[in-house]
């Protein structure tokens, strides 16, 4: 299968790994594996987006189930169809911030349920391998469906500013104008790389590449902007720049929206384990359940529904809302972030500075041959701190904390310190190394 099926969604080259023929049978095996009956399909900018949705919507239609063309959208946008139309599941055709020769599916069940690599993709892989295709008594029908009004409704619900902020948008040429065009009019928005462009012609749609980030902070501060948001490919994940043109934390950010949710009651919210401690704390302070997640959307999603949490942050700028039916909005995002400004009357700087009061290494990532043993080691090493085993093992201490956990992505090991001071996460972060590389 040229390794296409991933842990969380299918992705591979156009047309070298991923051309129509095996989008037709991706979309067969879908139907056959979930037993749907009512399909929606969104997509992104891709030139290559339009020839594999056609293929796998003929898929699809051939197993017997109808589909849903929502065209163009957001991959939130294609959750929000998915729970809203009541369908039996979705696939977003979308490569993510993949460069421009890259393309892929994110499959999710009802209720915009996510498909991951054990809970249906290795399933959908095998079946498409054997091809036993079971003869459908009669063929689907293709409808379409324009979800941005509801989509724009459901953001425009949400709003509860007083005044007219103004933002920088980084579009990055991909979706994320349609992720936002329902509630442009809310802000002033100053938009940079907003026509739609498959090639990625100014930079590659990834807020984690800080690299990526330099023409919104500028912009931002030349402005004299409130905040930036800059969008992903999909616009799943979305990076936010302050006031003074500084990169927000991912953690901190999810301190932020929690701010705003609780300012409204007690709920329950997920912060990913990478997590500086000012999160949890921040939850704590503000009447809410802070619960420790697992890294990886489909882990997060599941831990969301398991403790009916509203509201969940990870590291890697996705940010999930209950109300999208326990998905990513990063309208809801923006949206939230206005509402808590105008509510206290403060910048984006000034609710952040309070938050940056630990010292972290970021995540640094290590080639090992055997994670396990590395992991065995680590728990021996460290056996006199508090231990939990969720995502790899971390480690806490009364002034530090740390974990390791392997990639669920790429053949690595990933390690993150924080600690009270610099001079501790420094010496903690060179001394798990040496045991990490030996």
């Amino acid at each position: 299968m040229a390794g296409i099926f991933k842990a969380y969604d299918i992705r591979g080259i156009y047309p070298e790994q991923l051309d129509e023929k095996m989008a037709e049978n991706i979309g067969r095996a879908f139907v056959q594996f979930t037993n749907a009956k009512k399909v929606v399909i969104g997509r992104d900018m891709r030139p290559h987006s339009v020839p594999l949705f056609r293929a796998m919507a003929k898929g699809i239609m051939e197993q017997g189930a109808d589909v849903i063309d929502i065209g163009l959208c957001s991959t939130p946008m294609s959750y929000h169809a998915n729970g809203k139309l009541k369908a039996d599941g979705s696939i977003m055709i979308t490569a993510s911030h993949n460069s421009a020769e890259w393309n892929g599916f994110k499959l999710c069940r009802e209720q915009a349920i996510p498909i991951s690599g054990a809970t249906g993709i290795a399933d959908i892989e095998k079946m498409v391998s054997e091809k036993n295709w079971e003869k459908a008594p009669k063929k689907g029908k293709m409808s379409q469906y324009d979800i941005s009004p509801e989509y724009s409704k459901f953001l425009r619900d949400h709003a509860k500013m007083n005044k007219k902020l103004k933002i920088v948008a980084d579009y990055a040429n991909a979706m994320g104008s349609f992720e936002i065009r329902g509630i442009e009019d809310m802000f002033e928005i100053i938009p940079l790389y907003k026509k739609l462009d498959g090639t990625f012609p100014n930079h590659e749609a990834n807020p984690l590449n800080f690299e990526t980030l330099d023409v919104i902070r500028e912009k931002v501060k030349e402005t004299g902007a409130d905040f930036g948001a800059a969008f992903d490919g999909d616009a799943d994940r979305c990076g936010f720049i302050d006031d003074k043109g500084e990169i927000i934390p991912m953690d901190l950010f999810t301190a932020l929206i929690a701010q705003d949710i609780l300012s409204e009651g007690p709920a329950t919210i997920l912060y990913d384990l990478r997590s500086s401690w000012a999160v949890k704390e921040c939850i704590e302070k503000n009447g809410g359940r802070a619960i420790m997640s697992r890294v990886g959307h489909a882990f997060i999603k599941a831990q969301m529904r398991q403790y009916d949490a509203v509201f969940a942050g990870e590291l890697s700028g996705h940010y999930y809302y209950k109300e999208n039916f326990v998905t990513e909005c990063q309208g809801l995002s923006c949206i939230k972030l206005a509402n808590l400004l105008c509510k206290t009357g403060k910048k984006v700087s000034e609710l952040i500075a309070p938050l940056k009061k630990y010292f972290s290494s970021g995540e640094i990532n290590s080639k090992v041959k055997d994670v396990g043993a590395i992991l065995l080691k680590l728990k021996d090493k460290y056996s006199d701190g508090k231990q939990f085993e969720l995502d790899g093992i971390s480690v806490e201490y009364s002034k530090w904390w740390f974990n390791v956990r392997a990639s669920n992505t790429e053949p690595l090991i990933r390690l993150i310190v924080e600690a009270k001071d610099s001079k501790t996460m420094e010496a903690k972060r060179d001394e798990i190394l040496s045991v990490i590389r030996g």
